[in-house]
């Protein structure tokens, strides 16, 4: 027995060690409770803390009963003083749909693996509503808060519930968000809307955030690396703003949410360089918003802008119709009184010319007698005696074209002639000519094709990838006004294209009637058509229509998911346009000698060539604007000169290249390299005011021998170009397309200027149609230069910073400024085309070899 008293002892130890510990006060914490007993859990909006540890665990329970017809969500905040990635405190949140877990601190990976830790986190659970059928539910949230600290990690905690959760329509609400505490919310479609826009906006560009639309489904992706994960999304500097149709959310209702990224690359911004290890940044991110949620436009809008689209351009055609037949009644009235004009009963026409007046004699330098080749005794086509034929005939051989022996040798001896008339530049077969130019045609409605069809597929892959995706950052639209209709996410951008087509087949029905009557006037043997007038050769207007609807097209593919890699689409056509209409100014004065369909288009495929370089090198690369500018220069100082010499560029006795004493004569003028037309206003625009002052025949052709020195000193070709090269080589636009379209259309402009200043200069009339056109030209071309530049997006920076130009809708809630672009874009350059077509309508009562060459 001597043994009992020490195994009472130790039997007593376990109950004298637990008297011997000091009571810890109570904590308002249920510590392995009971699941299922609601009433011992926690409360909300008020602040627990506490320590866990390897060997602690806490778990806190909130219960709340939701209403039918009540959305009502929770928010927990977690704050851990501790800086541990080894131990962090570790967050599991349990509740009915879905279980939530983190980590504080919180650590988010950038670029270059950085990363940045917050240890301020809060989280929005996914709510629970409550429905008629089930009626009031108790929801139960189960937070529970562990470590693998040995010597444990404080940490705080809030649960409460938000006050506005469910965003209103047309109601602006403001909040705050950063990398560690996203923020989302809740809206359901009101039942008289179909359609809304979601618009965010922030006074501050930086940090870097991002807005996203997703389904009502738990959980809800709200983190810098999961919120791509599902819906919709664009990234948002000061600007986002997303259009969402009912259909496509069967509950009627999304989630909207915010999140702020730990860098601001993806936006644009600068790259932070940080030291080694990490960094806690806590609120050192935060960013102010502003939702508002808008109803969008309803059907009625997209059906009056589709009529009114339609409606303004078929009433062109109207005008035409009434044009077409007050000129049908005039025609009639001629017909019945049988006068054109005033004929000399010899078949001439008793028409003045002042340049013929003030000819000086024994003024010809270089050139031959002018009495072998004056007015009223050249020789035009039909007077060779080969008949005027149909050129009906589909076939076209290259071979036909030179098909006269006598043109070759004569054409040294007539474009020597000191004053050229179109009849020395007109001495080929009509029909050979006319075929020649119909190449331009065919080959551009190859071009076309192939050009557009990879288009297409490509633009409906990229939209494609938009809706299924739902990154919105692929395609820079303005999206305060893009209207998605079936696939399409901007129809609006699409439809306003619309013009270009239109109007190109319109120009087209024009041009064909104008064909058909003149090839009746020849079939008829009409001495007006066959001798008289510019000759008419139109491959190059059907050239230009087509032109003009393939830019419509391929702008309206352009537009479908505008960006950095499909630019070339929109603006590929419009050098085609310019080079075209130069190529016609020319040909209009020099039919014989105008470029080949084949060396025009290998031109411009070279200069498209040259502008996809330089949108991937003209950024920031100084030696891509070096050579381009040195390249710039010297083919405008060779194209120029070649020009200047009509092709016939000589140097003593040599037929091509040659010395004698360093003099230098040539003829008239060329177009052998004109298709180019990089460099032809050099001529005309230093000179302009000279032609104006002395006239194109007076005293400054006198002085040719002197001038044709000039384009070789550079006098003329120098100044106009260097400018633009050194504007380029200065400050490298990034935008080099468009750079090179203002090339393009300084030279159209200048040239056509120049056109009609020796028009005038030499005595012809412009009649009411062509001035109607020219007036409305310019008019037009103002006002759309003047929404041109209203710029609403821009692929030149990131999606972000491109948002930040978007602005409303200025026609209908429909169109935006770049759509009333595409409108008097394509009007302006109908109505150019116009003026092309019937600038010289006065001469058709004038002979030929009475119609100077210029």
């Amino acid at each position: 027995m001597r043994g009992c008293p020490q195994l009472v002892v130790l039997c007593a130890l376990p109950w004298l060690l637990r008297a011997a510990t000091p009571q810890r006060p109570a904590q308002p914490l249920a510590r392995r409770r009971d699941p299922g007993d609601p009433a011992r859990g926690a409360d909300f909006d008020r602040v627990y803390s506490g320590v866990v540890s390897l060997s602690t665990e806490n778990i806190y329970s909130f219960n709340y009963t939701s209403q039918p017809g009540q959305v009502t969500a929770v928010r927990v905040y977690v704050n851990s003083s501790s800086e541990s990635l080894d131990y962090p405190v570790l967050v599991v949140v349990r509740q009915q749909k879905e279980v939530v877990s983190w980590q504080v601190p919180l650590l988010f990976q950038g670029l270059y693996q950085r990363s940045y830790n917050y240890q301020e986190v809060s989280r929005t659970l996914c709510p629970s509503e409550a429905t008629n059928e089930t009626g009031p539910l108790e929801q139960l949230i189960f937070v529970d808060i562990a470590s693998m600290a040995p010597l444990g990690a404080q940490y705080k905690l809030l649960v409460t519930r938000i006050k506005h959760f469910q965003l209103q329509t047309n109601v602006a609400f403001r909040f705050t968000a950063s990398p560690s505490q996203p923020q989302y919310f809740l809206y359901k479609f009101p039942e008289d809307v179909d359609s809304v826009i979601i618009k965010v906006v922030s006074e501050m560009a930086y940090p870097c955030s991002v807005v996203s639309v997703q389904n009502i489904m738990c959980p809800v992706y709200d983190l810098d690396h999961n919120v791509e994960f599902n819906g919709v999304y664009q990234s948002m500097t000061k600007k986002a703003a997303i259009t969402l149709q009912k259909k496509d959310f069967p509950d009627e209702q999304f989630f909207v949410v915010f999140v702020i990224k730990p860098e601001d690359y993806a936006c644009g911004g600068s790259f932070f360089i940080q030291g080694k290890g990490n960094q806690t940044w806590n609120l050192q991110r935060t960013k102010n918003l502003k939702v508002t949620i808008v109803p969008s436009i309803k059907e009625s809008i997209f059906v009056k802008s589709i009529l009114l689209s339609f409606s303004i351009f078929f009433s062109f055609y109207l005008g035409c119709l009434l044009v077409v037949l007050v000129h049908y009644i005039r025609f009639q009235r001629k017909s019945i009184n049988g006068s054109f004009g005033s004929n000399d009963g010899s078949g001439n026409m008793a028409v003045s010319h002042p340049i013929a007046a003030s000819t000086p004699e024994g003024s010809n330098y270089g050139a031959i007698d002018e009495s072998s080749s004056s007015p009223g005794r050249q020789m035009s086509s039909s007077d060779g005696g080969q008949p005027c034929q149909s050129d009906t005939d589909s076939s076209v051989e290259e071979s036909d074209f030179d098909t006269m022996p006598d043109i070759e040798s004569d054409k040294n001896v007539i474009r020597t002639k000191m004053f050229l008339y179109l009849s020395d530049l007109s001495r080929k077969d009509r029909r050979i000519v006319s075929k020649k130019y119909k190449i331009y045609f065919w080959n551009i409605i190859t071009i076309a094709v192939f050009y557009a069809l990879p288009v297409i597929q490509l633009v409906i892959t990229y939209q494609t990838v938009v809706n299924v995706t739902g990154n919105q950052d692929i395609c820079y639209y303005n999206f305060l006004c893009a209207h998605p209709l079936g696939v399409l996410s901007a129809f609006n951008n699409v439809l306003s294209n619309l013009g270009h087509v239109l109007l190109g087949f319109l120009f087209l029905l024009i041009v064909l009637r104008r064909d058909i009557l003149h090839r009746r006037a020849l079939e008829a043997k009409d001495i007006f058509a066959m001798e008289y007038g510019i000759p008419k050769h139109f491959g190059l207007f059907y050239a230009m229509g087509i032109a003009l609807m393939t830019e419509g097209v391929l702008s309206a593919c352009y537009h479908v998911c505008p960006n950095y890699s499909n630019f070339q689409f929109d603006t590929s056509f419009m050098y085609m346009i310019a080079g075209l209409c130069m190529l016609k100014l020319y040909q209009t004065r020099h039919p014989d000698i105008n470029a080949s369909a084949y060396a025009a288009y290998a031109s411009f495929a070279v200069v498209i060539t040259l502008t996809v370089l330089g949108v991937v090198f003209g950024k920031n690369d100084v030696w891509f604007w070096v050579i381009f500018s040195v390249i710039h220069i010297l083919a405008s100082l060779a194209l120029s000169t070649q020009i200047y010499y009509v092709g016939r560029f000589k140097i003593g006795e040599s037929p091509i290249w040659g010395f004698s004493g360093g003099q230098l004569w040539c003829s008239t003028q060329t177009a052998s390299i004109s298709a180019a037309g990089l460099s032809i206003w050099t001529e005309w625009c230093c000179s302009l005011w000279g032609i104006w002052l002395t006239g194109p025949y007076g005293s400054w052709k006198e002085r040719k021998p002197q001038m044709l020195q000039i384009p070789v000193r550079g006098c003329k070709i120098i100044p106009p170009h260097v400018l633009s090269a050194l504007f380029g080589l200065i400050y490298r636009p990034r935008d080099f397309a468009s750079y090179m379209l203002g090339i393009f259309i300084c030279n159209l402009l200048l040239y056509l200027a120049f056109y009609i200043i020796m028009k005038l200069r030499s005595s012809e009339k412009v009649l009411p149609i062509p001035l109607f056109c020219i007036v409305a030209t310019a008019v037009v071309w103002a006002a759309a230069l003047y929404f041109f530049f209203q710029n609403l997006s821009s692929w030149e920076g990131t999606p972000a910073e491109s948002r930040e130009k978007n602005r409303e809708c200025i026609l209908l809630d429909f169109f935006d400024d770049h759509d009333i672009w595409h409108f008097l874009s394509a009007t302006a350059l109908f109505f150019s085309f116009l003026v092309l077509l019937t600038l010289d309508d006065d001469l058709d009562v004038v002979r030929r070899d009475q119609i100077p060459v210029f």
